[in-house]
């Protein structure tokens, strides 16, 4: 019940802020960070339960940007529509990687992930019909009322996504997908005797956590009011989603949340104040330092930290 009334106090104060008087840059880079919570807790479905690294975000990430391109140059469809069909195509491709590929472990679980990007990248490039290598310019729909501009309205909407991604990263934590992933990660050959269903199991995380990827691309193209596959394929956006979780802690649905709003906050500052090529190093110098000094992520960290000052 606290969670349902936390995700509710957050969706009303995200429709506060946009319709404050707050510059609008805020919402412009307010976007990108709520973008990230959404694909660091769709990663951890996968990679943090489970225990798959999952190198392939932008591939599902770019599925879902495509997706609404498509349905909004041919159909003119609404931004809403363009979400669930990305998610819908997300989850989709995610049902193609995990039946050729989760039968992987390992090393070769995260480089047939890798290929998948440039396989979907290439495919892009060489579709015209969406602008190819070059791109594709967009003319943004009027924002709805009683939003002031449409990045505000997308960053309402990017809010909504992001409480949704997590209460479906806290449902299938606390359910018995989340127990049997647990259970795949600390050892499938024992959960394979155990009775677990590990292939079913790990299939839905695949499927769960690509609709999620999906869905989050789907704003990108008009945030952007453009797109090109250079740019929506990009690595960045598979270091980002495991970085976040890596900083915030992978056991638990609140770390890649916390692990995502200090990371690409700091980001985000850091290309306003300094320089937009420094941000890779910001995720390097993170992830050293928690490792180093937080191995288990914040959460992990503040776990080890009461249990010592309780004794």
């Amino acid at each position: 019940m606290r969670f349902w009334i936390c995700a509710a106090v957050i969706a009303l104060a995200a429709m506060g802020v946009a319709l404050s008087g707050i510059n609008e840059y805020v919402f412009f880079a307010a976007f990108v960070v709520l973008t990230y919570v959404v694909l660091a807790t769709a990663w951890n479905i996968l990679g943090g339960y489970a225990g798959y690294v999952n190198f392939g975000t932008p591939a599902f990430f770019g599925t879902g940007a495509y997706t609404a391109v498509v349905l909004f140059k041919w159909l003119g469809a609404p931004l809403i529509v363009q979400i669930f069909a990305g998610a819908a195509m997300g989850g989709l491709l995610g049902f193609g990687v995990g039946m050729l590929t989760l039968r992987l472990r390992g090393i070769f679980f995260a480089i047939a992930t890798v290929a998948v990007i440039f396989i979907m990248e290439t495919l892009m490039i060489n579709w015209r019909y969406v602008g190819g290598a070059t791109g594709l310019q967009l003319l943004r729909p009027e924002a709805m009322a009683p939003f002031a501009s449409y990045t505000r309205m997308l960053f309402v909407v990017m809010a909504l996504m992001a409480v949704a991604a997590v209460a479906v990263a806290r449902y299938i934590q606390t359910s018995w997908i989340g127990r049997g992933l647990r259970a795949i990660r600390d050892s499938e050959e024992a959960a394979e005797a155990s009775g677990v269903p590990t292939l079913r199991l790990k299939l839905v995380a695949c499927v769960v956590s690509g609709a999620l990827m999906g869905a989050a691309g789907a704003p990108m193209p008009m945030y952007l009011s453009f797109i090109e596959p250079a740019s929506t394929f990009s690595l960045n956006y598979a270091i980002g989603a495991l970085a976040a979780p890596m900083i915030g802690g992978t056991t638990h649905w609140l770390g890649p949340v916390l692990g995502a709003l200090l990371l690409v906050t700091i980001q985000q500052i850091v290309t306003v104040t300094i320089s937009n090529e420094i941000n890779v190093l910001v995720v390097g110098v993170l992830l050293v330092l928690f490792v180093v000094l937080a191995p288990d992520g914040i959460l992990g960290f503040f776990k080890r930290w009461l249990k010592a000052s309780s004794k």
